[in-house]
């Protein structure tokens, strides 16, 4: 899943806001506080959520959770950069499509910049144990890996292959022809070294992807 941008609402947003409260009754504070939560959640999860999670968790009705997620949805409408969406009876926080090229402008470049040491370390980790699962990697490398994981998957150089055919069936993760092609490599199997490979992976990103480079020197055999 791609990251998304919280943008805070506009005026002209909340003086929307006010007008339809002058149409309709003001919602409780219950209501206005459980919408908050379910707010703060959706925007810390970054997927969608079905609403049974809520009352699960939250300990509310369904009706409860329903009306709270339609004012959110209320909330973040029109002009607003983030807007509630509804899908397979998920909820999700989502960018409003209306600035995709603002939004581009500034996310593109930012995938495009020298990857992070824990993405370095991870794409190293899948490159030689793919197919892996996240938990795989986690204890590989010793901490969790789920933001690194989505870097790369951004950068198109990880990408997920397959589910293991275990309990959870947990996503596999494996590298892209991407990532052959930025290594000029012709086949996964003709890797070197794991240290030469992070070594590699840190020259190419310092030199910011703008042509390939050979991962074996030229007197190499």
């Amino acid at each position: 899943m791609a990251t998304e941008i919280l943008t805070l609402p506009t005026a002209s947003l909340a003086r929307k806001t006010r007008d339809r409260s002058a149409e309709k009754p003001a919602p409780s504070n219950r209501v206005q506080e459980l919408a908050h939560q379910i707010t703060a959640i959706l925007f810390a999860c970054g997927d969608g959520l079905p609403v049974e999670i809520f009352c699960q968790k939250l300990g509310v009705s369904k009706k409860e959770a329903e009306t709270a997620l339609e004012f959110v949805k209320g909330e973040f409408s029109g002009d607003c950069g983030i807007h509630l969406i509804k899908y397979r009876n998920n909820y999700q926080l989502c960018t409003n499509p209306a600035y995709e090229n603002e939004i581009g402008l500034v996310l593109n470049p930012m995938r495009e910049r020298n990857l992070t040491k824990a993405a370095l370390e991870t794409l190293a980790v899948i490159a030689y144990k793919q197919p892996v699962t996240r938990l795989e990697i986690d204890q590989i490398r010793g901490v969790g890996s789920d933001y690194a994981i989505q870097i790369l998957t951004q950068s198109n150089l990880v990408e997920i292959v397959g589910r293991k055919e275990v309990l959870g069936r947990p996503l596999l993760y494996g590298t892209t022809d991407n990532f052959l092609k930025r290594f000029g490599l012709d086949d996964i199997k003709h890797l070197p070294s794991y240290d030469e490979l992070l070594d590699k992976i840190k020259l190419i990103h310092e030199e910011q992807a703008n042509h390939e480079v050979n991962l074996y020197d030229s007197n190499r055999q």
